[in-house]
This record gives C-alpha cells, structure tokens and sequence, in this order.
C-alpha cells in the first residue's frame, strides 16, 4: 500500500510477468454530515478520524461534507472547540492525543499543503505549522490543521495530505454531497452520518467507493469481509482478507465427474440399487 503512482507501478509490473498483485494507492476519504446527523456525534468522530495517528493512515476522514449551510456554521464550530483541546506530544505520553509525523520529509510536504490551502484561498480556521512541543525541539510536530471552505478545484481536495489536516468542503443538498464523494479520483472509503435510514441506505447504495460506513468514521471491516477502494485507490480484481485473501493465495481447481454403473469406494464395490 502506498501512493498511486507507485501502486500502478508495481501492478503494471506483475501483470506483465504473468504475477497476480495486490496494490493499494492514494486515498481521500469523505464524511457526509446531514442536517438531521447528531453534530457532537459527528464531530468526536472526526476528530478521531481525522487526526488520529497524526493523519498517517490509509483510511483517514480528510474531507467532511456538511449537507447545508446550518449544518456547516455549527459543524464547523464544533470543530474548532475540539481541536483546541487537542494535546499533541510523545506517542506514549498518556495525555497526548496524537504524536509526531514520521519524518522531516513528510513533516515539509505536510505544511507545504497547508500552504497550498492558503494560497487558493481556503480558509485557515487551525494552523498546525511551527508547533513546538517542550523538551522535544527536534522533533517533527504538525499540530491539528482545520480548513473551511474548501472546493473541489483545490491541490488539498484533490490531492492525498497524510497529515492531521482536515478540510471541510459544504455541499447545498444530498445530491452534491452524494456526487463529491462518488466523482473524485480516489475511491478507498466513505462515511455518512444521519438519522435516517432512507439517505443511509441510498447512499451506501448509490455512493461510487469501496468501503462505506453509515454513522461509523473509518469503515474497516473485521477480517473476514474484504478491505480495499476502487477507482484509484486499488489495483488488481481481489482485496484484502476475506474470501479474496482465499482467492488471492490459492487457485481454483474444477474437477468434472461421470461414473460408470458400478461406483468403487475404497476397498468396497457398490452396485447402484435395482442393476
């Protein structure tokens, strides 16, 4: 698993030698907020989903889509309580919520981002750049990173951060929200938050991604239910766990049987009944 372009790569590699691969690229992974959702419900949950780990995981919630503008104004005040409180520290500090990012390399592209964000005229709500953290100058912090008002024709909408950095893009109706998720490039994973089981099950049945989850933040199933995207976030026609792992490390062997009018099993011989 990593970036799409090395994803398609390494597939286009295996497929030319005859190799069935496993690849698993880039990610951008909605959450759709509707206005009948519980917000302080949604907005735990992202907190979690988006900083979590620092960001640096596959099935990260890097896009919230707040269905209206009510719901957006109190989301996104919601947000911004939380991610104050947020302690960013040493990963086994029990009071840290999230640690470092994993390199320099990747702390510099993170902020680069950030910048990028400002540039194209997102709103910064939570600047997560020049953070120190006491007795750790060396090391390589990004605090918590919140932007309003992002579009789609933004470098950190379309593109995968791997960072602590949320973006929240206001969608007017279900339909737009509904076509953000389905329309981007990426197709790992989804979430929709809501009370009502209509939207829910039309959106997990209509929504072009993956792995969806329905008032669940990070919708990774349990082992034995397959795990991967679509789109550009996986190559190759099996998954991970499951019945595809099966399928993925054996191969399928069909065997055709006609038997005489005398069946032989093991030492015995069995005439069919009435010959």
């Amino acid at each position: 698993m990593g970036s799409t372009p090395i994803a398609q790569y390494i597939y286009a590699t295996a497929a030319a030698n005859g190799k069935r691969a496993q690849c698993f690229g880039g990610a951008k992974n909605h959450m759709v907020i509707m206005p009948d959702a519980d917000l302080d419900m949604a907005a735990d949950a992202l907190m979690g989903a988006g900083f979590g780990s620092a960001g640096e995981r596959c099935m990260a919630i890097s896009v919230a889509v707040p269905v209206g503008k009510a719901t957006g104004d109190a989301l996104v005040a919601k947000l911004e309580e939380r991610i104050a409180e947020l302690k960013v520290g040493h990963s086994l500090a029990k009071d840290s919520d999230f640690g470092p990012v994993v390199a320099a390399s990747a702390k510099e592209r993170i902020e680069g981002y950030i910048q990028a964000g400002v540039d194209e005229g997102a709103t910064l709500l939570a600047d997560g750049r020049g953070l120190k953290v006491e007795g750790y100058d060396g090391g390589f912090w990004v605090g918590p990173t919140l932007f309003d008002n992002v579009t789609k024709d933004m470098t950190i909408y379309k593109e995968e951060i791997f960072g602590p950095v949320l973006s929240v893009l206001r969608a007017e109706n279900y339909d737009e929200a509904l076509r953000l998720c389905s329309e981007h490039e990426f197709g790992n994973g989804v979430a929709i938050f809501t009370r009502d089981g209509d939207s829910a099950r039309d959106f997990a049945s209509r929504v072009q991604v993956g792995m969806v989850g329905i008032n669940v933040p990070i919708p990774v199933p349990i082992a034995y239910y397959t795990f991967g995207g679509w789109k550009a976030s996986g190559f190759g026609d099996l998954n991970q766990h499951g019945a595809d792992a099966f399928r993925f490390y054996t191969k399928t062997k069909t065997v055709t049987t006609r038997w005489p009018s005398g069946i032989r099993t093991g030492a015995s011989f069995v005439m069919p009944e009435g010959s």
